[in-house]
């Protein structure tokens, strides 16, 4: 169901960060990465146009704005695995981090989630899989316009806060900065 042009579940309630969701059937985009590599740029280019979608919306005032002047919904979580793709289309999950702020750090965010996630699997798949998240990351930034090195350190300082970050994410990200 879409809300002000973005694709969504239905949404039941809200209660503060938490919010309940009309279930999304299908596989995610990275379940379909997995299965179909050769989809990559497809893939790149839709995550990018829902990236566009979510960013032509305007952001309620009360939102925080973690990376300035900004008027324009920023999801900060927008990346393969939030995105449901079901027989009616995809639909956008995980809403909680929502907030406003400029196009482009929400850009940043998926380009640093992307690209230094770890890959927890066998040493010959998470080759594999790693090849293919620089192919998405490279198809991705292509699609949805460039980031500039300012923005990039954004996204890596941001990311540095979150304390879920695995070690071997944190000492990527960390060599990024130095």
């Amino acid at each position: 169901m879409p809300a002000r042009g973005v694709p969504v579940p239905e949404v039941f309630d809200v209660s503060g960060a938490d919010i309940v969701m009309a279930l999304a059937a299908g596989p995610t985009m990275v379940d379909v990465l997995i299965r179909r590599p050769w989809t990559v740029g497809a893939q790149a280019r839709l995550l990018a146009r829902l990236h566009n979608e979510v960013h032509a919306v305007p952001a309620l005032e009360w939102l925080p704005a973690p990376f300035g002047d900004g008027a324009v919904l920023l999801h900060r979580d927008l990346h393969p695995m939030n995105v449901i793709l079901t027989a009616d289309g995809p639909q956008i999950i995980d809403w909680e981090g929502a907030v406003r702020g400029p196009a482009v750090a929400d850009v940043a965010m998926t380009w640093v989630i992307v690209a230094f996630s770890e890959v927890r699997l066998p040493r010959l798949e998470a080759v594999a899989t790693r090849t293919l998240q620089a192919m998405f990351t490279r198809a991705f930034l292509r699609a949805a316009g460039p980031l500039d090195q300012r923005w990039r350190q954004a996204a890596v300082r941001y990311r540095l806060d979150d304390p879920h970050l695995l070690p071997a994410e944190r000492a990527r990200l960390e060599r990024l900065l130095s």
